[in-house]
């Protein structure tokens, strides 16, 4: 992957012109007094660099004679390093990294000014590191306070998301590898969950067994806290407590993915715990699907991202009102939002190094993102008739008989020349396949 990496920051390099360049590592995060959590690097220091150690500052830029991508790191430490991990130091980050220079972190605020002084302006995403921040922005007026002298210098600060959003969005085959070995590590531990639930089970034993197989099959671990989640569970978007008892007639939903070499996946499936559908159950799975099932159908090259949404919300309030739970004309009621008591979130979103990947939906009120060969996305309809819901002004009150009832039907997707992958197909959904 270095190859690519260098490519990618050459790439940055042509777009920012004139400019510097700079990223920072991610912080360490802890857990609980002086313990950490397992450290995970900032997603666009690492598609940048590959480099995976915090305190880490990377720069590029086009105003030195040889320095184009220089490394500020943690020298290499022994004591330190027996407590906390080998460092690959000043010069391992030339050496493995390709760093053209490469200094110790603490000599930041002394060599950084050079590789900012002839620039016309600093990119860096601002907001993320607040200690960081304050230490760009210190750099920047004091060069600004200066310029007059030179006549060199930046006269403004521009978010790098600007170049990494549209960088991030088409992936490369290599990472396209990386993705598929992420669902398939998923789509095993997937179907593994579905055939050990059962009633009396725990929501924490399934979600044991799937991580489990996530890192037995060299995976780092979840792509983000694992949704299990059984009967009135399901009806909470986030659930991670993953502590009740699965009953007779519950529906589980699992929303769980595996990280692999940073790369997600993300799988969403409700079935029955018994094997059986109720009849109410099962009408609103496949009102779910259909939803589905139409919005994927809309993954295809030039077609506008929200095409994808529209089309689910459209399926589903036309369900809806054939239920009764919804009333009235369907083009106002989707103009009034009247579904979102029962749908509240999106449908899609990027997936990648981020769960919720780099890319924008929208550029501008009237101009959403077209969907392009390359761009891997997930689809991920819902209902959830959650107990004690208000129906929207007009609405009828919830039949009992729905109450409770949450199902969320996700896979991931590629976009191709030709249309789509479903890269998650491996994982059964049909109502039949779901029934034991």
């Amino acid at each position: 992957m270095q190859a690519e990496h260098r490519q990618r920051r050459e790439q940055v390099l042509e777009k920012i012109g004139n400019g510097t360049a700079v990223f920072c590592s991610a912080p360490t995060a802890v857990m609980h007094n002086d313990v950490e959590y397992v450290y995970r690097q900032d997603s666009d220091f690492y598609y940048l660099t590959g480099f995976n150690e915090p305190q880490a500052v990377a720069v590029l830029t086009t105003h030195h004679s040889e320095h184009r991508f220089v490394l500020f790191v943690q020298p290499k430490e022994r004591e330190k390093e027996v407590w906390s991990g080998y460092r690959c130091g000043v010069d391992g980050a030339k050496e493995i990294y390709g760093a053209d220079e490469a200094y110790p972190i603490t000599e930041l605020d002394e060599k950084l000014p050079q590789y900012l002084e002839k620039a016309d302006r600093i990119y860096y995403h601002l907001g993320q590191h607040r200690s960081f921040d304050d230490k760009i922005l210190r750099h920047y007026q004091s060069l600004l306070r200066t310029y007059p002298k030179r006549g060199t210098g930046p006269m403004a600060i521009e978010d790098t998301a600007t170049i990494m959003y549209g960088m991030r969005l088409i992936k490369s085959q290599a990472e396209l590898e990386l993705i598929r070995q992420a669902v398939a590590i998923a789509t095993e531990a997937h179907n593994h969950a579905f055939q050990i639930a059962a009633p009396g089970r725990y929501e924490y034993e399934i979600q044991g067994e799937m991580e489990r197989i996530f890192r037995v099959r060299g995976g780092l671990g979840p792509a983000y806290p694992s949704i299990v989640a059984a009967g009135v569970n399901s009806c909470v978007l986030h659930y991670i407590e993953n502590n009740s008892q699965m009953r007779d007639r519950d529906l589980l939903l699992i929303d769980a993915g595996c990280a692999y070499s940073y790369y997600n996946s993300d799988i969403t499936r409700t079935f029955p715990v018994n094997g059986k559908f109720t009849p109410e159950q099962k009408t609103l799975y496949e009102l779910v699907l259909a939803a589905q099932k139409a919005a994927i159908a809309q993954v295809q090259p030039g077609n506008p991202h929200n095409l994808i949404h529209k089309t689910a919300v459209r399926v589903l309030t036309e369900g809806l009102v054939d239920l009764g739970i919804l009333k009235g004309e369907v083009d106002k009621l989707i103009e009034e939002e009247k579904y979102k008591p029962y749908y509240m979130h999106r449908t899609s979103h990027w997936l990648g190094l981020d769960v919720h990947d780099a890319g924008v939906y929208q550029h501008g009120e009237d101009k959403p993102q077209l969907l392009q060969p390359g761009q891997v996305l997930t689809v991920e309809p819902g209902l959830y008739i959650v107990p004690d819901t208000k129906p929207a002004e007009d609405q009828p009150e919830i039949d009992l008989r729905w109450v409770g009832i949450g199902i969320r039907i996700e896979d991931d997707l590629l976009v191709t020349a030709e249309g789509h992958e479903v890269l998650t197909a491996g994982v059964p959904k049909a109502t039949e396949e779901m029934e034991k």
